[in-house]
């Protein structure tokens, strides 16, 4: 722990060396529950947690500047998931139906070198944004592209040393008009000018929150709901709403049963009616109000879904029921939500084995047509790492076949078409059809591994990595330049 001499000292000599932001920056807020428990000001001393204290993090950190513009886009993929959140591209043009040699052509001269790890990007208004790390510097960077040519137009970084781990970086920024929020592989959370980079708030969900950083660091992304950004420290509170403009903590979920960051995010639902925010701690499952004048009240949970290792986020399937799986031998469940004398009960309305039924490892699954899709497991035996349909009733109708993994990669849904890559970089295109799995077609778009990260999809331009490089791909059928 850096002594308080020392904090002034660093203090000063950041001050003194730090490059200016474009914007004269908010002061880091002070966050209500962290200064309850450990009597801290905002930005100063980091809390102090049971068995040691956290290191103090300046998430303002230090901006850079460089010679990309912005390009141009008609859509865009504001956050985890997509617009929807349901990582289908409901408004994408006609794609192509098929490839030459060498699959779609590459619109950026050459791909971006990034830090390892496996953090998906977002696109708004012809700007790309990706959290990265940067090795030489040790330290979490939101970089911001323009999706012509993926020239960078400025990064925004913050010294916080992480050691490898299966990668670094994991999570996806979400952006609106004027924020973009990002969380960092350690729980710091960064709120930033969308057209500028100028720092707006941060919170570190460790020092201030008392949350733990999940093994292989924290997946979660930041959701952004209206003029909230919700969080789940699940530390001395399981679930929070900050004001996307101040970083000021608006309303606090209690966590009584002492549930554990997983590396889910938060999904806004509506679920028998009633607007909520579904979160998989490891611990258990709940669903938090999202109306107004109740947000942050507690409506249901349940321990019945309960796994160390949780990286899908839940996923509605209808008005009542929310499909839940993981990987590490985990399986999956489809939970039925019933309302009575004014409670919420919670059903497992059926349940997946691990290793002859339907789950998936890292990616969340996709809802079409009542039918759900995703890349089983490696755990899932003869079926490992195969493409799968399932049906809401629990019936598998079809997989990919032994001849057709596709590892842990991840998938996304446009034009009637899946888009799957492999850990490899290599790229397929299938039919999104119910009955059957109909291969359309495959290349190889990447040559490193680890190719994890989730796949953004903007005006038929498909962003996608592995676990150094970002390319960006022409999917259009009619190419207008």
């Amino acid at each position: 722990m850096i002594g308080l001499v020392a904090c002034i000292a660093a203090g000063f000599l950041f001050v003194l060396f730090r490059s200016p932001a474009p914007v004269a920056p908010r002061k880091r807020v002070t966050d209500v529950a962290a200064e309850r428990a450990a009597g801290t000001m905002g930005g100063g001393i980091a809390a102090e947690s049971s068995s040691a204290r956290v290191e103090q993090v300046d998430i303002e950190g230090e901006f850079l500047e460089f010679d990309g513009q912005p390009g141009e886009t008609a859509g865009a993929w504001p956050h985890f998931r997509g617009a929807d959140f349901s990582n289908i591209c409901s408004n994408s043009m006609a794609l192509a139906e098929s490839w030459e040699e060498g699959g779609p052509p590459l619109l950026w001269d050459k791909p971006i070198d990034l830090g390892e790890g496996h953090s998906g990007a977002v696109v708004w208004k012809g700007r790309v944004y990706v959290m990265d790390y940067d090795e030489e510097k040790q330290g979490d960077a939101l970089r911001c592209f323009s999706i012509a040519d993926g020239r960078e137009i400025w990064r925004r970084w913050y010294k916080a040393p992480t050691k490898r781990n299966h990668g670094v970086s994991r999570t996806v920024p979400a952006v609106t008009e004027q924020y973009t929020v990002t969380i960092g592989p350690r729980c710091h959370v960064m709120c930033v000018d969308t057209e500028t980079g100028s720092f707006q708030w941060g919170i570190d969900m460790v020092a201030d929150h008392g949350a733990e950083v999940p093994l292989w660091y924290t997946g979660q992304c930041p959701l952004i709901d209206g003029e909230t950004v919700v969080l789940a420290p699940a530390g001395k509170s399981l679930m929070l709403g900050v004001d996307i403009a101040t970083g000021n903590v608006m309303w606090e979920t209690s966590n009584p049963g002492d549930w554990k960051m997983s590396h889910a995010s938060v999904m806004p639902m509506t679920l028998l009616g009633k607007k909520m925010y579904v979160y998989c701690a490891s611990g258990g499952v709940a669903g938090i109000s999202a109306e107004e004048g109740a947000a942050g009240e507690l409506l249901w949970q349940s321990t019945v879904w309960n796994n160390k290792v949780t990286s899908p986020s839940p996923l509605k399937v209808d008005d009542q029921r929310l499909f839940l799986t993981a990987g590490n031998g985990a399986g999956s469940m489809m939970l039925e939500l019933k309302e009575a004398s004014g409670a919420i009960a919670v059903e497992v309305a059926f349940e997946q084995d691990k290793t002859k039924g339907f789950s998936c490892e890292q990616q969340t699954p996709i809802l079409y047509e009542q039918h759900i899709f995703a890349v089983l497991p490696k755990s899932a035996g003869e079926r490992r790492e195969q493409f799968a349909c399932l049906n809401t009733e629990g019936e598998i109708i079809w997989t990919s076949g032994k001849t057709a993994r596709y590892g842990l990669g991840p998938f996304l849904m446009a034009d009637n078409k899946f888009f799957i890559l492999n850990d490899n970089g290599e790229l397929s295109m299938i039919k999104a059809s119910l009955t059957g799995f109909e291969p359309l077609a495959q290349a190889r778009v990447l040559n490193g591994h680890d190719a994890w990260a989730p796949m953004a999809l903007v005006d038929g331009k498909l962003i996608l990595r592995d676990s150094k490089q970002m390319i960006c791909l022409d999917m259009r059928k009619v190419r207008t330049n």
